[in-house]
C-alpha cells in the first residue's frame, strides 16, 4: 500500500525543477560526452557531482530528454531556415531562367515565321523572274556583311572591345544569344550545385552555370579571377597590362596556358582581354574574350608548342542575394581548335559537357567548398586543415599534368625510344626538379638523385565505364602494380637506393587505406595508402612501410563529361604540407558519351565473391546496357627519381613497367566489358549470388529468429537462398558481420551498411571495428561481445559511429546477435543499426 509520504515524494519528483548555473554546466558536460546516458551513468553522475546530489535521478532523465528535444528542434529549425533561403534563391533563378526561355521561344517563333516568309518570297521570285542576274542580285543583298570598324591598341580601342565583350557576354548569361540545353543528369534543386546548361548548335563549345554561394560578391570575383586557384588545368596566367576603365572598372591583358589532358594532343594557350565593371543595378561583372586580328587590339606572338585557342565572350555575373551571399552566372565559351588534334581524341575538344565539368561547374564547386568551410567546423585526417589538404590535392594534379605535358620550360626533354611508339620517356634534370626530388626523398640526408624520369602513354578504351575501371584500379592495386616497383619507391626514400641490385629488392604486401578528407561536391577523395613490407631482404633500409599520398575522383557513374583520375605520390610517414611530390597515376576521359542516356550501372565480380560499386557510383535513374559503345582515352604517367649514371637502366625498367601496366589495364577492361559485367535498373544493387553468400544470409536470418523470436525479413522471402540474400541486401537497417577473432574483422555488410560506412565490400575488411564504434554506446556494444557469445544477443540504445571517411552517422538503436551455422556452432557476430543517418 502506498503511503502519503511516498505519494508526496513521487509528486515532488514530477514537479519542474529550476537548475542552478553550476548544475546546468555539469549536465551540459555530460551531454557533450554522451547525449543519451544510461540509468547507471546518471546515478554515477549524481554520486560524483556534488552540485547534483540534491536532484532526483528521474529529473535528470527528464532534463536529458528535454535537452535532446531542444537540440533536435534547433537543428531542424536551422536546417529549415537554410533550406528556405536556398529555395527562395533557387526559385528566383528558375523564374529568371523561365523568362529567358520564353524570350528564346518567342525569338525562335519569330525567326521561323521570317524564314518561312523569305522562303515563300524566294519561291515567288523564282516563278516570276528566272534571270540569272536577278537571282545573283538577290543573293548578294541577303549576304551583305558589315566589317567591324578598325580598332587599335589604344585605351579607347580596348574600351570599345571591352564594351562589346560585356554586351555579348550578358546576352549569353541572361539572354538568348546561345541556345542552352540542360546538362544531362543535372536537375536544379535545393541540394544541387545550380542550373547547368550546355550549348547546342553554336560555334565552339560553351557551358553556363547559375548558382547560389554564401559569399560576398567582391570576394567571389576575387576568387574567380584567380583562375589557377580553382582550375586544375590552368598552368599559368600572367597579367601583362592593367588599364583603368569607367565605373570603377579595369581592363586587363592576360596570357593564359592550359595543360594538355593526354599525350595525344598539345597544350593550349590564350591571349585575353578581361573587363571588370559594376553595372547600374549593383551587379559585379567580369567578362573576357580573346584578342585577335578579328577584334583588333594588341597581338601576342605564338608560343611553341602551344596551340592558340580562342575564348569567345565569357565571364562571371555576380549579384548580391536577398538572403545573403551571391547569385552567380558563369559562361565559358571556347574554340579549342579541334582540327589540330588526332581524330580519335577530337571529341574531347568538341564537348560542351567537358567544358561544363572542368570550368563552369569547377568554379561553382570551389566557391561552395570555401563557403562550406567558412560556416562549418571541418575535422580532417592527420590534423590537416581543409585548405592544406586542398593544396595537396592540387599539387598532385599539377605535378601529374606537368609530367604529362613534358614542356621544355619546365626542364623536360624527350629521349629516343626503342622504335615502339606506345611509351614515351622524358627526363628532367633541371636544378629546380633535382632540388625538389631530393627534398622529397632525401629527408635531410645527402643528395641521392640527379633527375626525374617520366614514362607516359595513352590508350583507347572501348565498352568499359571509366568510373568502374578507376574504382577497380583503386581497390585492387595488386592487380596492376609491380611489387618490385613498390620497393623501388620505398627505397627511394633513403640515399643511394639505386646502388641496391634490383634483383635483391623484395616486394610489399598488404594495403591499408587511411582516409584524409573528401570534398562534398564533387566527391574527390584524398587518402594515404600504407603498404606493409613483406620483404625478406635483410638490409635495414628495406624494412619499412611504403606510404603513398593518393587522390581519386570521377567515381560517379551518372556524371556526364567528367574525367576519372587516380593520382598518387610516395611520401614519408611524417610528410609536411610543403613537401614536393612526384605524382604518378591514371586519367580516364570519356569520349562519345551519349547525352540522352545515363552511364551504366554495374556490378563486378573479379576479386571478391561480393563486389559492388561505391555508394557514389550508384545511379538514380534507369540503367543502360553494359557500357556498350562507350569510348574513353586513358593516359598513364609514372615518375621515377634516378642517379645520372643509371639513367639508361631506369629508362628501360620504366618502359617495361609501363607496358606491363598497359597489358594489365587491357585485361581488366576486357573483364569489365565481358559477361561478368551485370547491369541493373535498380539503384540498389544485388551482389553476385554465390553459395557462400546465400548460406551466410540464411544463417543470419535463422539466428535472428532463434535469439529474438521475431523475423528479420518477411517470412515469404525466407524460402530460397537468393530471395533471402536479396531481402537482407535491401534491408533498411545497416547490417554488418564481423569475425570471431581477438581483433574482429568486418566480413560482410548489406547495401545500407556500405552506405553508412561509405565503403565497398572489397575494402570492408580494412576497417577496424573499434574505429567505427568509437563513442560510448559503441564501446558498450563492443564490451558486450563476450556476453553475446554466452547469451546470444545484446541490445544498446542510440549512438554515433564513424564512416571510412570520418563522417559521423547517428543510429537510434543497435542490436547484435551470434550467427550459428547449421551445426549450431558460432560462425560470426552480426550487428544491425536501426534508423541511422549522417549527422
Amino acid at each position: 500500500m502506498v503511503t502519503a509520504r511516498e505519494m508526496a515524494a513521487a509528486m515532488d519528483a514530477s514537479k519542474y525543477v529550476r537548475y542552478t548555473p553550476e548544475q546546468v554546466e555539469a549536465l551540459e558536460r555530460l551531454y557533450y560526452e554522451c547525449p543519451k546516458p544510461s540509468s547507471l551513468r546518471r546515478q554515477q553522475l549524481v554520486r560524483e557531482c556534488a552540485v547534483l546530489a540534491a536532484v532526483d535521478p528521474k529529473q535528470i532523465k527528464v532534463w536529458f530528454q528535454n535537452r535532446r528535444c531542444r537540440e533536435k528542434q534547433r537543428r531542424e529549425s536551422g536546417r529549415l531556415q537554410s533550406l528556405n533561403r536556398k529555395l527562395t534563391a533557387m526559385n528566383k533563378l528558375l523564374m529568371e531562367e523561365n523568362d529567358r526561355l520564353q524570350k528564346q521561344v518567342s525569338s525562335l517563333v519569330y525567326e521561323n515565321g521570317y524564314y518561312r516568309q523569305q522562303h515563300t518570297h524566294s519561291a515567288g521570285l523564282a516563278t516570276t523572274d528566272t534571270s540569272c542576274e536577278s537571282v545573283v542580285t538577290s543573293g548578294q543583298q541577303q549576304n551583305v556583311v558589315v566589317p567591324p570598324p578598325p580598332r587599335d591598341a589604344s585605351p579607347a580601342g580596348l574600351m570599345s572591345i571591352a564594351e562589346e565583350t560585356l554586351t555579348e557576354f550578358l546576352s549569353k548569361a541572361t539572354g538568348t544569344a546561345v541556345e542552352w540545353v540542360q546538362m544531362p543528369g543535372m536537375k536544379p534543386g535545393p541540394d544541387s550545385i545550380g542550373i547547368i546548361a550546355i550549348s547546342h548548335g553554336c560555334a565552339g563549345v560553351a557551358a553556363r552555370a547559375c548558382g547560389l554561394v554564401g559569399m560576398e560578391p567582391a570576394k567571389v570575383a576575387e576568387i574567380l579571377k584567380d583562375r589557377p586557384l580553382w582550375l586544375r588545368d590552368c598552368r599559368s596566367m600572367e597579367v601583362v597590362n592593367v588599364l583603368p576603365a569607367g565605373s570603377n572598372g579595369t581592363i586587363e591583358l592576360l596570357y593564359m596556358q592550359l595543360y594538355a589532358q593526354t599525350t595525344l594532343a598539345p597544350a593550349r594557350d590564350f591571349w585575353l582581354l578581361r573587363y571588370t565593371s559594376i553595372l547600374d543595378d549593383g551587379s559585379l561583372v567580369v567578362c573576357e574574350r580573346s584578342l585577335s586580328s578579328k577584334q583588333g587590339g594588341p597581338s601576342m606572338p605564338l608560343v611553341q608548342p602551344f596551340i592558340r585557342g580562342e575564348m569567345l565572350p565569357s565571364g562571371f555575373l555576380i549579384r548580391p542575394s536577398d538572403g545573403g551571399g551571391s547569385v552567380i552566372h558563369i559562361v565559358d565559351h571556347l574554340d579549342l581548335e579541334p582540327r589540330s588534334v588526332p581524330e580519335v581524341v577530337r571529341p574531347l575538344y568538341e564537348s560542351s559537357a567537358i567544358v561544363a565539368q572542368k570550368m563552369s561547374m569547377a568554379a561553382l564547386r570551389y566557391l561552395r567548398q570555401l563557403a562550406h568551410e567558412d560556416t562549418h567546423s571541418i575535422i580532417t585526417g592527420w590534423g590537416r586543415q581543409p585548405a592544406a589538404l586542398r593544396a595537396l590535392s592540387q599539387k598532385l594534379t599539377r605535378g601529374f599534368n606537368e609530367a604529362l605535358c613534358g614542356l621544355t620550360d619546365d626542364g623536360w626533354s624527350a629521349i629516343e625510344s626503342d622504335g615502339v611508339d606506345d611509351v614515351c620517356i622524358s627526363v628532367n634534370s633541371s636544378l629546380n626538379k633535382v632540388i625538389s626530388c631530393n627534398a622529397t626523398f632525401g629527408d635531410g640526408l645527402p643528395i641521392v638523385s640527379a633527375g626525374v624520369l617520366c614514362a607516359k602513354a595513352s590508350m583507347l578504351l572501348q565498352d568499359v565505364s571509366p568510373p568502374s575501371l578507376l574504382q577497380f584500379l583503386h581497390e585492387h592495386r595488386s592487380q596492376w602494380a609491380d611489387s618490385t616497383l613498390d620497393a623501388f619507391f620505398a627505397s627511394a626514400l633513403k640515399p643511394n637506393f639505386c646502388n641496391l641490385p634490383m634483383s635483391r629488392l623484395g616486394g610489399f604486401s598488404g594495403q591499408v587505406i587511411l582516409p584524409l578528407a573528401h570534398t562534398f561536391d564533387p566527391e574527390e577523395f584524398l587518402e594515404v595508402i600504407k603498404i606493409g613490407n613483406a620483404s625478406n631482404y635483410q638490409d635495414t633500409l628495406m624494412h619499412r612501410d611504403l606510404f603513398l599520398l593518393q587522390m581519386y575522383n570521377g567515381v560517379d557513374e551518372n556524371t556526364v563529361g567528367s574525367c576519372s583520375e587516380l593520382i598518387f605520390a610516395p611520401i614519408d610517414a611524417s610528410f609536411s604540407d610543403d613537401s614536393p611530390l612526384l605524382p604518378s597515376g591514371f586519367r580516364i576521359i570519356p569520349i562519345d558519351s551519349p547525352l540522352d542516356t545515363s552511364s551504366p550501372n554495374c556490378t563486378l565480380d573479379l576479386a571478391s565473391t561480393l563486389e559492388v560499386g561505391t555508394p557514389r557510383g550508384r545511379m538514380t535513374g534507369s540503367g543502360s546496357v553494359n557500357g556498350a559503345g562507350m569510348k574513353a582515352v586513358m593516359t598513364i604517367a609514372f615518375q621515377f627519381a634516378f642517379e645520372s649514371h643509371l639513367q639508361d637502366s631506369v629508362a628501360a625498367m620504366a618502359q617495361q613497367y609501363m607496358r606491363s601496366i598497359i597489358s594489365s589495364v587491357q585485361r581488366i577492361a576486357l573483364a569489365l566489358s565481358s559477361s561478368r559485367l551485370v547491369s541493373h535498373g535498380s539503384p540498389r544493387l544485388l551482389p553476385h549470388v554465390t553459395p557462400e553468400a546465400a548460406t551466410l544470409s540464411r544463417w543470419i536470418v535463422q539466428s535472428y529468429r532463434f535469439h529474438f523470436g521475431a523475423e528479420l525479413i518477411k517470412s515469404g522471402d525466407a524460402d530460397g537462398g537468393e530471395s533471402v540474400l536479396k531481402s537482407l541486401w535491401h534491408h533498411t537497417s545497416a547490417i554488418l558481420c564481423c569475425s570471431l577473432k581477438a581483433m574482429p574483422v568486418l566480413t560482410f555488410a548489406n547495401q545500407s551498411g556500405l552506405d553508412m560506412l561509405e565503403t565497398t565490400l572489397a575494402a570492408l575488411q580494412d576497417m577496424a571495428l573499434e574505429k567505427i564504434l568509437g563513442d560510448q554506446a559503441g564501446k558498450s556494444l563492443l564490451a558486450e561481445l563476450p556476453g553475446i557469445m554466452e547469451q546470444g544477443f545484446a541490445c544498446v540504445q542510440g549512438g554515433v559511429c564513424a564512416s571510412r571517411l570520418g563522417r559521423p552517422a547517428a543510429y537510434e538503436k543497435a542490436v547484435a546477435w551470434k550467427v550459428l551455422d547449421d551445426g549450431g556452432a558460432a560462425h560470426c557476430v552480426c550487428f544491425a543499426f536501426l534508423g541511422w543517418s549522417f549527422v
